[in-house]
């Protein structure tokens, strides 16, 4: 994907986040792993904790990761939380670098969402 097509699919991404939760500002990237993670696990609550945001954010890295095959789902436990399984190790890379892959694995994520769903709604 060339510089510009990367742009702006990261725009185009973030803005139908801005849209569907009618928020002022776009949203970050750590803002939309949270979403992501939400999605994965499947339910909505209106408050989580600390450690339950942190554990979101993580299951949304590996699902994304899981596009690379550096993590395979493994399940969901007993309250139905997704557990990945790591079956490579990821590269250790620079900040920016780790950013832009996971950037890249959001579009991706978008773009199949939006397969599976005939869209998304704006």
């Amino acid at each position: 994907m060339e510089i510009w097509e990367f742009d702006f699919e990261w725009l185009r991404v973030r803005h139908l986040v801005k849209s569907r939760f009618l928020k002022g500002a776009l949203p970050d990237l750590n803002a939309i792993l949270f979403l992501i993670g939400i999605q994965e696990l499947g339910r909505w609550k209106t408050e989580f904790t600390k450690e339950e945001k942190q554990d979101l954010m993580h299951i949304a890295v590996c699902r994304l990761l899981s596009y690379e095959g550096y993590y395979e789902f493994k399940g969901r436990d007993a309250d139905g939380w997704p557990h990945w399984e790591q079956i490579r190790k990821v590269p250790a890379r620079g900040r920016d670098e780790q950013e832009q892959i996971l950037k890249e694995k959001v579009i991706q994520y978008f773009k199949d969402l939006e397969l599976e769903n005939g869209g998304i709604e704006q």
